[in-house]
């Protein structure tokens, strides 16, 4: 019964509700959520003023360059433990389906990579007690060279441009759809096979070491410069050069 029921929810994307500007989809969607917004509510947007990042960064694009996408997931519960994981996946296969050839990692725990470089982000803001979560995502479309900002342009990349912000939003949803409802097996194998860290040097705030992959539970498994292999679930995580 439960796998009927399941199989019976709509897919992402409907209802969808689009912005020319707003200071941050997220905060949209949290705020449609909070008001009983269904599951599968996605909010995007030209531009945003305010968009947000992991531990407090900004995000910024030009306006139209960019998917700037946040969806609302309901009911949220222990199905959805590797939510963290799951998403890049998907922004992993929508932007590959976008793009012939592109090959995405991930750079954990959720930042997607082409090459060293970073090419779309993930915030997911959850409140269990009320059952729902928003999936945030930017995903770089048409963005030049020049048009990232100075400290980020040996950074970031973006794909070519020959995709659109609807085609993108099409190509996520229809990812995210999979990926979130995927089983535990499936998303560690998946993430697995596009981890950007294994085997590289990391540094954190406590110290430095080598990526050896992550846990089944998705922490991030770390062998340190003292011989001490660490359990990281939270924080940030450099490349060591």
């Amino acid at each position: 019964m439960e796998a009927l029921l399941r199989g019976g929810r709509k897919g992402l994307g409907t209802p969808h509700r689009h912005y020319r500007s707003t200071d941050s989809t997220n905060t949209r969607a949290r705020e449609l959520a909070a008001a009983g917004a269904t599951h599968g509510t996605v909010v995007t947007a030209d531009e945003q003023t305010a968009g947000r990042g992991r531990q407090g960064r900004s995000w910024t694009a030009p306006a139209g360059k960019a998917l700037l996408y946040s969806a609302i997931l309901r009911p949220l519960d222990r199905r959805h433990l590797l939510l963290p994981l799951a998403v890049p996946l998907a922004v992993c296969e929508g932007a590959e389906e976008l793009e012939s050839g592109l090959e995405c990692r991930i750079k954990w725990p959720n930042d997607v990579w082409v090459g060293e470089s970073k090419l779309a982000g993930v915030l997911i803001e959850a409140k269990p007690q009320d059952g729902w979560a928003v999936i945030g995502v930017g995903l770089n479309l048409a963005i030049l060279p020049h048009e990232f900002p100075s400290e980020l342009r040996e950074k970031a990349t973006s794909l070519s441009g020959d995709a659109s912000p609807e085609q993108a939003r099409h190509a996520l949803d229809r990812s995210l759809d999979r990926w979130v409802e995927a089983d535990a097996g499936a998303i560690l194998a998946a993430w697995r096979s596009r981890d950007a860290l294994k085997g590289r040097g990391v540094s954190w705030n406590e110290g430095t070491g080598v990526a050896e992959g992550i846990s089944d539970a998705g922490d991030l498994l770390v062998l340190s410069a003292s011989g001490e292999r660490v359990v990281l679930g939270a924080g940030e995580v450099h490349l060591r050069v």
